[in-house]
């Protein structure tokens, strides 16, 4: 008998088209054989609708192949796994996920703990302190009506202006800076500022997107990433190298610049790669991490030091995507990467 699938994209958050993206390989990639699969589309407003056409997914205005569901959860009931192929807010920082343990239903991924950890970059980076994984030095302030929270190490509060607060940044941090909303995926809303006037400029575009604000070091090295898989039992696939096309790996970079590049393996010796692979699956246990993740580190030029940049909870699947591509390096391809995590949704 098929397994019901239920694989759910768009979601509410600024990733909304990166998650079509993400559906359309993962859709293409899986068994008809095995899976049922039922496509639920969520509207950046909200709207749950069901989705018609098994070949190919594109959302447009005039709502083809979308009907929207009257009833959600007597929908989710009658399917028997759930794959949330959803980046950013609203769909990998815990909320469905606890919507799908309300209903006690297996589903591919990190659980509630994990997910909201993951996607809150500032409470990440308190776990990687506890777990030891060295980190670049950061700060981090809250945007409280016309001013901002200055959050010290021992998570005492002072309000300070902006330009307080860029003043503490310039001491404490330097330049250069990356600026980045705590809550937010696919690197939107981030920055690199060289001096005072850009760091000021970029906490306040980043306080569009969140109310908590990211400052950290900038590290001159190679961007690596390491892709895990499992539950209990975790590995590590090989290290990939990111070869932007711009100062660093944006939005635009990601997804709208070709010369963009991933190299893999990443041009690491041994010993480093052999390193990143333990600390990806430490940082996947410090978090409580389930299912996959993908996890990014950066390796200084001058010392080859490694520093850990961020986990991703639910990282892209796009036919681009290092986390299925890190797979494939090391013999397990797509499809399989697919049945593997549905399984570890169901263990």
């Amino acid at each position: 008998m098929k397994i019901k699938l239920g694989l759910i994209f768009g979601g509410m958050s600024t990733e909304n088209e990166v998650s079509v993206m993400s559906t359309n390989s993962v859709l293409k990639n899986l068994d008809k054989k095995k899976y049922e699969i039922f496509p639920i589309y969520i509207s950046k407003s909200g709207e749950w609708y069901q989705y018609d056409n098994l070949e190919n997914i594109e959302i447009n205005e005039d709502m083809l192949h979308l009907h929207k569901m009257e009833n959600v959860m007597a929908y989710i009931q009658k399917l028997d796994v759930l794959f949330p192929v959803l980046h950013g807010l609203y769909g990998e920082d815990g909320t469905i996920q606890g919507l799908f343990e309300m209903l006690k239903k297996p589903y591919v991924g990190c659980g509630v703990l994990a997910s909201s950890l993951g996607m809150d970059k500032a409470y990440t980076k308190v776990i990687f302190d506890k777990a030891n994984i060295c980190q670049a030095p950061y700060i981090y302030l809250k945007k409280y009506k016309n001013t901002y929270i200055y959050i010290d190490k021992e998570f005492n509060e002072k309000k300070v202006t902006l330009e307080e607060g860029v003043d503490i940044i310039a001491k404490e941090i330097g330049f250069p800076a990356f600026i980045k909303p705590s809550n937010s995926g696919s690197s939107v809303g981030i920055n690199k500022a060289k001096n005072k006037e850009e760091l000021k400029e970029y906490i306040q575009y980043a306080g569009k997107f969140d109310n908590k604000i990211l400052i950290e070091k900038g590290i001159n090295g190679q961007e690596v990433e390491c892709a895990v898989l499992g539950n209990e039992e975790v590995i590590a696939s090989c290290v990939g190298e990111i070869k932007s096309a711009d100062e660093f790996y944006s939005y635009d970079s990601k997804y709208q610049n070709e010369n963009s590049k991933t190299l893999i393996p990443a041009n690491i010796n041994k010993e480093t790669s052999e390193e990143i692979r333990k600390l990806a699956i430490k940082a996947f246990k410090a978090i409580d991490g389930k299912g996959l993740s993908r996890v990014d580190f950066f390796v200084e030029n001058e010392t080859n030091r490694i520093y850990i940049n961020e986990i991703n909870t639910l990282p892209g699947f796009t036919k681009i995507s290092m986390y299925p591509k890190l797979f494939e390096a090391v013999g397990i391809q797509y499809n399989e990467l697919l049945d593997k995590l549905i399984e570890l949704a169901q263990e």
